[in-house]
Parts: C-alpha cells; structure tokens; sequence
C-alpha cells in the first residue's frame, strides 16, 4: 500500500515538473518574442508593427486625426515618404486618410502646400476670406520681407553704379538736345519742349489734344509735302512729318488748292495774292498769334511785321478769349459736323493742337462753334481752324493717332499739301 501511494506521489512530481517545465519554456519564448518584436520597431522607427505600445496612434490615424505639428519634426525622414505623394487635399478626394500634409520644412517655414495658392489670391484681394492667423501672417510677412531686401538691393545698386552716358548732341540747326527728359506714347519732354497728349470724348466725338509748351515759336514749323511749294503737289501728313522728324504734327491749310491767299512758311513769304472774305492767322516771331485779312495788310506788309507762319484757311474760332463763330458758322460746302483740325494759342509759348474724328458712328464730327466752345473750355485765348474733314490728322512719335476718313467706311489718311509740326 505505502509503494503504491510513494509511485502516485512520485508520478504527480513528474507530472507537475513537466508541466512546470513546459510553461516556463513557453513564458521564455514569449519573451524572446516580444524583445524581438520590440527591438524591430524600434530599429525601423514603424509605428504599426508594435500592435501592444503603439495601438492608439494608429486608431487616430485611421480616424483622420492629424498628428500636432511639432510631431512631424520627430519623424524619421524615411518615413516622411508617403507625405509626398500629395496634399491634405489631393488625398481627401481620393479617399485616403494620411498623418501629416508636409514636411517638416514646410511646417516650419509656416506654408502649407495646399493652400498657398490662395493665400496668394487673398493677398491680392484683401476683401476675401482669409485663412487662420498664423498662415495670413506668414504669407503677408514673407513677400514683406523680400521686398524691403529688394528695394535695399536697389537702393544699393542705384548708388553704386555709374550715370548712364548719354548719346552725342546731332549736328542740326537748332540743335536738338543730347536726349529728352520723357518720351512715351502720350509724352514728350526735352530742355525746349514739351507735350502732352490727352483724348477726350465731347459730344459723342473723339477729341485728340496735344497741350504744347515750346521755349521759342523757332519749335513751331511748318513743312511742304515733298519739301516742293507748288499746286497739286501732296503727301500723308504721317510721311511729311517723317521727312522732317518731327515729333508733334497736324495736317496745314491745304493751300495747294487755291490760287489765292497768303502763304509764309517759317519767315519765308511764297504767295502774296489777296483772298476776300478769309480770316488768316499770323503767328508771329515772338509766338503771338494775330488775325486779320488782306483788306486790312497786304502779304509783304505781314512779313515786315515779323509774321513767322501765316493760314489761310479760317475762320478763327476764338479772339481774346471770346467765340467769333455760332451755330450758323461754317466753312463753305461742308456738313455742320465734320472731323477738325485746329490750333490755338494760350498764352505766350503755351499752344494746343485739336483735331477731331468725325464721319463714322463711333464719331459724329464737330461743328464750328462746337470746335470753338471746345477750345474755349481748354483756356485758348486764341484759336484758328484749319483744313478739315478727310484731312484731319494727328502724329505723334510717327504715329497717327486719331482716326482719318474722307467717306467714313475707310479708316485713311488723305494726302495734303502742307502740316504744322513742332520739332527741330
């Protein structure tokens, strides 16, 4: 009996010592697992592989939660990959979740790729909506900087470099300056000129408007077509104010047509034949303007006078700032609205060139009186009217710049026999 219970004992011994045994070789290789496992997630820096410490993380990632900023400065560059496939943006319209938008870089920085378009845009357009604080102070505060460093750099540049040279003065008399001080589509200015164009839009026509100041009425010329006095011999106005460099110039007084009429041309006197019934406009040496009519002086008799350019086209629109035209006014044989040339005088050295388009339905036209309250409104004390019509035209820098028509369906210049200019 004693040898059976002994064996029994000795049996239940055996038996707990292989149960003993097997549980801490199973606890030992737990161990070694999890150390390994452990060791593996630390090396590789992913976060998914350790499922027991780093199992809330990874709930937050698949619920779309972004990690803080400061986080995405702890992440292991290699595993910053997956962020460069696309923006916060890009990613939500695929239906992708991702922990970060950028990289540490960008954070830091104080952009975020997916919005920094708009913010430009914002920038631009201060009523939109802006973004958080701190992204509107970063995208203000940065162009901001880069600007102030700029115009230093600028500044910096300014003062060191050289003044350019400047071209040599042309041997033309009178001499033209070494270089203007503007020169632009509706400028131009040097030490003996200056204009300035301006358009206007009076009584449903299109007004051109050269405001002319010259140090000496020398600046104010006049040209021939073809450089030839005579009848019947005509050109553009833009091609004649080419062969004389000119800078400013409007079409003459056609006197190619006539017979009859005065004609001086910078001091020179060419025709002295009486005209009844016409206006002429005497600009004389010292820039004054004086109208008067071959009743009253003969052409020799103006010339001694000190007459510089002497028209003969007329009427004159205003005399000592006050109209001589009214609503019955017009030149013979045209319509009461017509495209306008006219020039006038300020005061002193100060004149205006005017011409009108006229004949089209973007233009009426103008008629004399409305030419002349026109002038009136710019300030001339005196005004005169030239050829007009088809012959209206304005040039400027070798440009026409209003638009010429004799029918209304064509836009053209029409050849004239002279043009008044300003230029050396």
């Amino acid at each position: 009996m004693m040898r059976h219970e002994r064996k029994a004992v000795s049996l239940n011994y055996k038996k707990i010592a292989i149960v003993y045994g097997a549980l801490l070789a199973g606890f030992s290789a737990y161990v070694l697992l999890d150390t390994f496992v452990l060791a593996s997630s630390v090396q590789t820096g992913a976060k998914e592989m350790n499922l027991s410490l780093f199992a809330e993380p990874e709930k937050e990632a698949v619920s779309g939660t972004a990690l803080p900023a400061e986080s995405a400065g702890d992440t292991p560059a290699e595993t910053a990959v997956p962020q460069q496939h696309g923006t916060q943006t890009e990613t939500a319209a695929a239906g992708t979740d991702m922990i970060g938008t950028g990289s540490a870089d960008e954070e830091e920085a104080g952009t975020e790729p997916a919005q920094s378009a708009g913010r430009t845009v914002k920038t631009l357009a201060p009523t939109a909506a802006g973004n958080s604080k701190s992204s509107n102070t970063a995208a203000k505060t940065e162009p901001a900087a880069k600007t102030e460093q700029a115009a230093t750099a600028k500044t910096a540049a300014a003062t060191t470099q050289p003044p350019a040279a400047t071209e040599p003065e042309p041997e033309t008399e009178p001499p033209a300056p070494e270089s203007p001080y503007l020169n632009d589509a509706n400028h131009y200015q040097d030490e003996n000129i200056s204009i300035e164009l301006s358009e206007y839009s009076y009584l449903d026509t299109a007004v051109y408007v050269a405001d002319i100041q010259v140090s000496s009425a020398q600046y104010l010329k006049t040209a021939f077509a073809k450089d030839t006095y005579g009848r019947n011999i005509t050109a553009a106005t833009s091609e004649i104010a080419a062969s004389k460099g000119a800078i400013l110039a409007v079409n003459g007084d056609f006197y190619g047509t006539h017979t009859h009429g005065y004609v001086i041309r910078n001091g020179v006197l060419y025709r002295d034949v009486p005209r009844d019934n016409t206006d002429f406009l005497c600009i004389m040496a010292d820039g004054s303007f004086f109208f008067t009519t071959s009743a009253e002086h003969s052409a020799q008799e103006l010339l001694d006078m000190g007459t510089w350019q002497c028209f003969m086209f007329g009427p004159r629109l205003v005399e000592n700032g006050v109209m001589t035209v009214d609503e019955n006014s017009e030149v013979a044989r045209s319509m009461a609205s017509n495209p306008r040339t006219a020039i006038g005088q300020i005061d002193g050295l100060h004149y205006v060139f005017v011409v009108s388009d006229g004949r089209t339905s973007e233009s009426d036209g103008l008629s004399l009186s409305e030419l002349a309250a026109f002038m009136q409104g710019l300030g001339a004390q005196n005004a005169y009217n030239l050829d007009g019509g088809g012959s209206s035209t304005m040039c400027f820098n070798g440009a026409v710049i209003n638009n010429p028509t004799t029918s209304g369906r064509t836009i053209r210049e029409r050849s004239v026999s002279d043009i008044v200019y300003i230029g050396y």
